[in-house]
């Protein structure tokens, strides 16, 4: 598919029924395949017969391009089985957002979509959160080999910031909390900060980010051997201890000093990971401000697919990102926590 910009989708989908055709393109660059038994025959196409509408059974038109498959007698579209089924947001509202939120480095925060879509704030941070479901990796994801950069940091908002009420609540205790003086050690208990893990391949330039529970030489292994095929893989990381012994699983391992301004020895260095970070948090910080531990690890698939796909147009990461929405649902009760 060509490249486009938004002005070029506007012009491409001024109706739903064009919206419907321009997703098609993008989820099927062949040919449609029936989500339901995924058979590849000619499906049978059956409305809108006239290119751009179709009475329902209930009587209301629809522009809804709707196919019948020629193996399972099944109809379905091309949001069948996928992030936006069921959905009343109209498809060409799904494509804007699918655009600015393949294209914008920095992402778009849920106010803004209300705002420019004329959704109402729950629906436009439902309709994120869904897309952001489409970005995740598959379960089935082939493990990273190679050189691996690993390196983890902390997000969320400092304790030793908070006003006393706020930390009073967050320590679950009624008394002031102990004050630290200036430039003091801050003891790990006090951290209400959420560890991440990020491993970045740098020869396919693949990023992948897990919520961790703490930095811990066992829990670091747990997650990275998960990911990476450790004895045919190259690490390198910081000077973290908790590396050392993980490292001796590996072909070999490189650590630089950060403590000692050694950031690049050779070949060995953690800016890709260091990269990765800056742009994460400068991200959280500017466009949506405060992240809960429930919901970061969609916002680390958000960015992990970004990064991943950085050398892509932005048609090409919209076609990409179509291409791995099969069989993802997400309903509103999981997102609220309401199992």
């Amino acid at each position: 598919m060509e490249r486009i910009s938004i002005i070029d989708l506007v012009e491409q989908i001024p109706t739903e029924a064009d919206a419907y055709a321009f997703m098609e393109r993008l989820r099927w660059p062949d040919k449609p395949i029936c989500p339901h038994c995924g058979s590849e025959a000619e499906h049978r196409f059956l409305a809108p017969e006239n290119g751009s509408s179709r009475r329902t059974r209930t009587g209301t038109l629809s522009q809804r391009r709707v196919w019948k498959c020629r193996d399972c007698k099944r109809q379905f579209s091309v949001i069948t089985n996928t992030p936006f089924h069921g959905s009343k947001v109209p498809v060409r509202t799904w494509l804007f957002v699918l655009f600015e939120m393949c294209a914008n480095k920095n992402g778009i925060a849920a106010r803004e979509i209300a705002r420019k879509y004329r959704l109402t704030n729950k629906t436009a941070w439902f309709v994120a959160h869904r897309v952001r479901l489409a970005m995740e990796n598959l379960p089935i994801a082939e493990p990273m080999r190679g050189t691996i950069v690993a390196d983890e940091t902390f997000i969320g908002g400092d304790p030793l910031r908070m006003n006393r009420k706020t930390r009073r609540r967050w320590e679950g205790r009624d008394e002031d909390p102990v004050p630290v003086a200036p430039g003091a050690a801050r003891p790990n208990q006090h951290t209400a900060k959420t560890p991440v893990l990020a491993l970045i391949d740098t020869n396919t330039g693949e990023a992948r980010s897990k919520v961790i529970t703490d930095v811990a030489g066992p829990t670091l292994r747990k997650a990275i051997a998960n990911q990476v095929v450790m004895s045919g893989s190259t690490l390198m990381t910081d000077e973290g201890p908790q590396y050392n012994q993980i490292g001796r699983e590996f072909l070999s391992h490189g650590a630089v000093n950060h403590h000692a301004g050694e950031y690049v020895r050779g070949s060995v260095t953690t800016n890709q990971a260091e990269n990765f970070f800056s742009q994460l948090k400068r991200s959280l910080d500017g466009t949506h401000h405060h992240i809960s531990k429930t919901h970061l690890p969609r916002y680390l698939a958000e960015f992990d697919f970004r990064y991943s796909t950085r050398g892509l147009t932005d048609t090409q990461r919209m076609q990409r990102l179509m291409g791995q929405t099969a069989n993802r649902r997400l309903s509103y009760k999981r997102v609220v926590g309401s199992y």
